[in-house]
């Protein structure tokens, strides 16, 4: 039998509570866990488990009010109590992060080129050219085209997966023995997403990166982990070998977690099994017809065709999903079909009504019975208003009840969420993101829509809390019956909610078909392509899958 690797990073009773108003709020309760070099660690559990807090206390992250006991030892090197330049030493250098969000953390105003030569010189001497260089090769390295021309672009004018990638490149920079990537594929679409996996696992192989890798996608678990530490409320509830955890979870919890992971072919639960409204299929809700979108350039350049000649139909009480990749226009769709943007040209007809032809008191009466789920609720929902007053504002802005009664219906529909009617006090940044995406729902249905457009509703959130988003979408949806177009790129819970599928592809539709047909026998390359990109979230399967997919490269 093979000994086990020596440990890299050594994590012993690890500790972490901040200080409040009140009593202390303990968010890491004494985890350990080892790392050994070349090995891929995912550390996994719900919002709020303490998963990135644990991660970040290592490398020294954390605001001043926390309190970090306990140990972390790098090659043998105490890291907790370092403090200023002791742990700026290591952090960058030998242990590097790859944050959730690209584009919160990467400077806006200046150039990627620069932003990873400033990450160079802060650890090496390095001159000013050769760090040029470095950069360029580095974004050559992490697969970004035309990278000696790319260098020079700011974070604005990449798309998502390139910045992802931008932010991998300045990890990669010097050479570390420890990446910690958190949430490093959150909102990507599977094939960007699929893409960064490759990268990382290429990286992992090559240089002999040890990874963490904080995340709630159970299928990035199976594709890149060799071992997961399971957290909950703060504590490693369970760990070992990936294949061990996923064939024979032994904590509760780690079952619960694993029942919550959609994947592509599974049976619809029980509680998403109601009986469906019945479908008239001779009166579409929505009519599109030739549908094209166009931008203008920058800087001179043509317009930018977001989307051309489109043409579909969004039956009554169906959940008809959108997907696709990051720009290829099913987003401005959506929003172009609710008349937030207005085509170049074509039709759009919403229950009856021309949409972009609508004005003054025809289109107020239109909006009424239109609903729109944003992306981020964090965004989208007023901070300054109660959650109650966020829900109930639809009303007033359409002049329906009085004050008492629109309080009383924002009572009715966070029941209906299944969220605590007293929840109405409260403000948007009191609530998880689950919650919150709860309210964006209650928000959207309180007028009675005939008609929804849900965009991307559970892109960020963790798997338990997704599960619980879909199931209340489910429920209301057969209750009240309304229409939906459903934007996402999740392929496996497009699979859980769709009637229809249409496949969208750089603005135009390719596909469009019977969700079991789409996704079983799809017809297209395309499709097929995105298919194939969705991880399993069983190791085993999606180590044969990634085989066969790098044999037919």
């Amino acid at each position: 039998m093979t000994a086990p690797a020596p440990a890299l990073l050594r994590v012993d009773h690890l500790q972490v509570s901040f200080k409040t108003d009140g009593a202390p709020v303990q968010a890491v309760r004494g985890i350990s866990w080892e790392l050994a070099a070349g090995e891929t660690l995912a550390i996994v559990g719900e919002s709020g488990s303490g998963k990135t807090v644990g991660s970040r206390a290592v490398v020294g992250l954390l605001p001043d009010t926390a309190s970090v006991a306990g140990s972390a030892r790098l090659d043998g090197e105490e890291l907790v109590g370092r403090r200023g330049e002791a742990i700026r030493r290591v952090r960058g250098d030998r242990i590097a992060m790859i944050f959730q969000e690209p584009s919160t953390a990467l400077d806006p105003v200046r150039t990627v080129g620069w932003q990873i030569v400033q990450a160079q010189r802060a650890h090496r001497r390095i001159g000013r050219r050769a760090a040029w260089r470095r950069a360029v090769e580095l974004m050559e390295l992490v697969g970004i085209p035309d990278p000696s021309r790319r260098v020079k672009s700011y974070p604005h004018q990449l798309s998502g997966g390139q910045k992802q990638r931008v932010m991998i490149a300045m990890a990669i920079s010097c050479d570390p023995e420890v990446i910690v990537a958190d949430e490093p594929t959150t909102a990507l679409d599977v094939t960007t997403q699929a893409q960064i996996l490759d990268l990382l696992h290429d990286l992992r192989d090559r240089l002999g990166t040890a990874i963490i890798l904080i995340t709630h996608n159970m299928g990035i678990v199976a594709d890149l982990a060799d071992r997961v530490a399971v957290m909950y409320r703060g504590e490693v509830v369970e760990q070992g070998p990936a294949t061990q955890i996923f064939a024979a979870p032994s904590h509760p919890y780690t079952r619960h977690l694993l029942a919550a992971v959609p994947h592509l072919g599974q049976p619809r639960p029980a509680s998403m099994d109601a009986t469906p409204a019945p479908v008239v299929v001779d009166r579409p809700v929505v009519a599109v017809s030739r549908l094209e979108v166009d931008f203008p350039g920058r800087l001179g350049s043509g317009p930018v065709h977001a989307v051309r000649d489109v043409s579909l139909e969004v039956r009554q009480h169906e959940i008809l999903a959108l997907v696709g990749e990051s720009g290829s226009g099913k987003t401005t769709f959506g929003r172009c079909v609710v008349g937030l943007i207005k085509p170049a040209q074509g039709q759009v007809t919403v229950l009856g009504t021309d949409i972009a032809a609508a004005k003054g008191h025809d289109l107020r009466r239109l909006r009424r019975r239109i609903g729109f789920v944003f992306q981020d609720p964090a965004a989208s929902l007023n901070p300054r208003l109660t959650v109650g007053a966020c829900i109930g504002e639809p009303l007033r802005l359409h002049g329906v009840g009085d004050a008492a009664q629109r309080r009383a219906k924002a009572k009715e529909l966070l029941e209906a969420v299944e969220l605590p009617g007293d929840y109405a006090s409260r403000y948007p940044h009191e609530l998880s993101g689950g919650q919150r995406q709860r309210v964006s729902l209650a928000r959207a249905l309180v007028l009675g829509p005939e008609f929804l457009v849900a965009d991307e509703p559970t892109s960020a959130l963790d798997v338990s809390v997704q599960a619980k988003v879909l199931d209340v979408f489910v429920r209301l949806q057969h209750e009240l019956g309304f229409a939906c177009l459903f934007v996402t790129h999740d392929l496996a819970v497009v699979d859980l909610l769709a009637d229809r599928v249409a496949v969208m592809e750089h603005g135009q539709l390719v596909e469009l078909g019977e969700g079991d047909q789409v996704l079983r026998q799809p017809r297209q390359p395309y499709t097929r392509a995105l298919l194939a990109a969705v991880p399993l979230p069983d190791p085993v399967a999606q180590a044969a899958k990634r085989a066969a997919r790098r044999g037919q490269a």
